[in-house]
């Protein structure tokens, strides 16, 4: 019986050492040797003083490389935060603040972040480094703790005895409404149940070949990695350059010869419109999933036309849910672009929820907001039990039903059992697959000279971005003529990451009120929508 992650891999080394696991461009990696790698890992790891369950942040680039490491955290009976290396380092300082890891492992241009972190006036850091990448240990702000060569004077076979391992296996940090991202803790048995779920459900065999399309800071990845390991597939991890042109993505799939495909939709809407997908394509191509937005119907019945080989299925669940608590795979092809696609019924082990302000459950076909209980549901946020007490308990009323969570997504039940998603309740959006608190962005904008009041919207598009990002403002006194667009995008660059910076603006004098005296968003989208706003 699997208990920790790490064991799927090394059962597949045991067996079939020489097997393919891991291939980006020409390096591929072998199951004997990501256990090998993953052990020393772990051994140095220990050395330098990782003990269960402190925290080892990621600050690495999709690659083999970063998979060897997240194995060899958990090996060491430690928690693995994986940090996008795109992130502005004051992001970065946040999520570190709040996680205190005790190691950095670094690579790349990510190196750079680190030497930001260092700016004068900032206390050392009081993690150690470890540059898996030596081509870039003269980019850090202090000689490392170790570098990758280090690796090969620790034994290949695994710690005898194993660390103990702590329950959580991974911390994902997501945008907060207050401005300070949130930590999602993730443990080893929330992520164990979603794939022996997934993978009975959809039977990948070890001559399966996986895309692994997302970040490993977004939480589609755990599936990539641990699904694909967990059935001894092999997992084709999409070269960052290729991950948004939709031709180059196509020739991805077919020069891998993928059997699955794993993505947020707008990767798809975006191939379906540039017209990058042929009739009868990717011939080798047996699944095609999604999650993390809703998929356009006429982007969707562009694929299943073309594609009609494979299976569709979209999957659905909030990150504090552990990948995904509902399922549902097209039965054919929707007749017609304004069929709506349901999220479906629960995995199994997952409960979902649709209840009234009273926390009694909706009559078919009315709305009501979402909850979600059962396995998958996540331990609570990092170190933040006010967050977890709002979020995670009881239906409201305290009404029975155990452990909730409550997504903010808005659902109804059909006659027949079906549950539908219909958008959010709260400003929370998904913009390319990535949920967005727009307190956040708005909180940014206001912390920057010049601006006097500023609002922050999301727009429905059927572009690539699912939902566009809107920023009215006011600027202070006299800034006006110097405050454009341009010049707050800059600005916001440096405390916010590249998804979360708004794509289309709009300079007033006041912003819009209602009634009650609040901001009139509903007034600010309308502006937007008639296109008054300037893009950027």
């Amino acid at each position: 019986m699997t208990r920790l992650l790490h064991q799927w891999p090394a059962a597949q080394a045991e067996r079939r050492p020489d097997a393919g696991a891991l291939v980006l461009g020409e390096t591929r990696v072998s199951y004997g040797e990501l256990e090998a790698a993953s052990n020393r890992l772990a051994r140095l790891l220990g050395a330098v003083g990782c003990r269960p369950g402190e925290r080892v942040a990621l600050l690495l680039p999709k690659s083999p490389t970063a998979v060897i490491s997240l194995l060899g955290v958990l090996k060491a009976g430690g928690i693995y935060v994986p940090v996008d290396p795109a992130n502005p380092a004051a992001r970065v300082a946040a999520i570190f603040a709040s996680c205190e890891p005790r190691i950095v492992l670094v690579a790349g241009a990510a190196a750079r972040s680190l030497a930001e972190l260092s700016v004068a006036g900032r206390p050392a850091p009081r993690y150690r480094i470890g540059c898996m990448d030596e081509r870039s240990a003269c980019d850090l702000p202090v000689r490392p703790d170790f570098v990758l060569s280090d690796l090969a004077a620790f034994p290949a076979r695994p710690r005898d005895p194993p660390p103990a391992a702590c329950a959580a296996a991974h911390i994902l940090f997501t945008s907060g409404s207050t401005g300070v991202p949130k930590g999602v803790v993730i443990r080893h048995s929330g992520v164990i149940r979603f794939v022996e779920w997934a993978n009975g459900y959809f039977g990948p065999t070890p001559g399966d070949r996986h895309s692994g399309h997302s970040p490993l800071h977004f939480d589609l990845s755990t599936y990539d990695v641990f699904g694909t390991l967990a059935a001894g597939a092999e997992l084709h991890l999409v070269p960052p350059e290729v991950n948004l042109l939709p031709h180059k993505l196509a020739q991805f799939v077919r020069a891998s010869r993928l059997t699955q495909w794993f993505s947020v939709p707008s990767v798809l809407t975006h191939m379906a419109k540039s017209g990058a997908v042929g009739h009868g394509d990717f011939a080798t191509l047996r699944r095609v999933l999604w999650c993390g937005e809703a998929f356009p119907t006429p982007a969707l019945r562009h694929w299943m036309q073309r594609v009609p080989h494979a299976s569709f299925t979209n999957l659905y669940g909030p990150t504090e849910t552990t990948i995904a608590s509902s399922y549902y795979t097209m039965p054919a092809c929707p007749v017609d672009d304004g069929a709506s696609v349901p999220i479906g019924h629960p995995c199994a082990g997952e409960v979902l929820r649709v209840l009234d302000e009273a926390g009694e459950p909706v009559p078919p076909g009315e709305i009501g907001e979402l909850y979600i209980g059962g396995e998958g549901v996540s331990a609570g946020y990092w170190r933040d039990p006010e967050r977890t007490r709002a979020a995670f308990g009881r239906a409201p009323g305290g009404k029975p039903g155990g452990r909730l969570y409550r997504t903010g997504d808005l659902a109804s039940v059909s006659p027949d059992g079906l549950t539908f998603f219909h958008g959010r309740a709260d400003t929370q959006i998904k913009a390319r697959g990535y949920r967005i608190e727009l307190g956040e962005i708005e909180g940014a904008l206001l912390a920057l000279d010049g601006i006097a009041e500023g609002a922050v919207v999301g727009v429905p598009t059927d572009g690539f971005a699912g939902t566009t990002i809107c920023c009215a403002y006011v600027p202070a006194g006299r800034a006006r003529g110097a405050v454009t667009p341009g010049e707050l995008r800059r600005r916001l660059a440096a405390r916010l990451p590249p998804y979360m910076l708004p794509a289309r603006w709009l300079a007033l004098d006041r912003l819009p009120r209602n009634a009650n005296g609040k901001i009139g968003l509903r007034e600010l989208r309308d502006a937007f929508l008639g296109h008054e706003a300037v893009a950027h």
